[in-house]
């Protein structure tokens, strides 16, 4: 894995990926895992308060809002662009002095499709199936783990799923974790 490459754009690219960049040295679209933890990070702020809000006054009406914005900034990241994700271009701008870690781009859309997935199931629990709030802390309290192990520790669960459930293996992982120690 390269260690030091710009973050250029190749310049006979025929079409830029949707989620990720192609970068000289990489076989695949990448994007900087310190900017994802950094977004991962704000989201996971903003999770925290808005549950601890739906605990203290036993209602969903304090998650709904983050909710929403939590499903369309997933949407937004795997359909239109990660670069037009309000969190990850938050992340870039803050990390945008360090040297970038370039992670693979296909396992992260897969994480980020959970993500939406998992957000789109709250969402419509709080509202149309009208699910108890006990429910909804659950199917939150799940985002909010996934979200803090990437932040802090740099796990990330939808990219260990996408190995388990996927036919291709993915490459570039945080840590150089996805290759198999002997």
């Amino acid at each position: 894995m390269p260690t030091t490459t710009p973050a250029t754009t190749a310049p006979n690219s025929a079409k830029a990926p949707t989620v990720g960049s192609v970068v000289e040295g990489y076989d695949i679209p990448v994007v900087n895992e310190r900017a994802v933890r950094v977004a991962a990070g704000i989201l996971f702020l903003a999770g925290a308060i808005s549950i601890t809000l739906a605990v203290i006054q036993h209602s969903a009406a304090p998650l709904r809002p983050f909710g929403v914005f939590f499903m369309l900034d997933m949407l937004v990241r795997v359909t239109v662009g990660d670069r037009w994700s309000p969190t990850l271009a938050l992340g870039r701008l803050i990390v945008r002095r360090q040297q970038p870690n370039w992670v693979g781009a296909p396992q992260k859309e897969f994480a980020w499709w959970l993500g939406y997935g998992l957000a789109l199931l709250s969402c419509a629990g709080m509202g149309l199936l009208g699910a108890p709030l006990e429910a909804t802390l659950v199917l939150c309290g799940l985002c909010l783990t996934m979200l803090f192990l990437e932040a802090a520790f740099g796990i990330c669960v939808g990219c260990a799923l996408q190995r388990v459930l996927t036919t291709t293996p993915p490459q570039y992982c945080p840590g150089d974790s996805c290759r198999v120690s002997e």
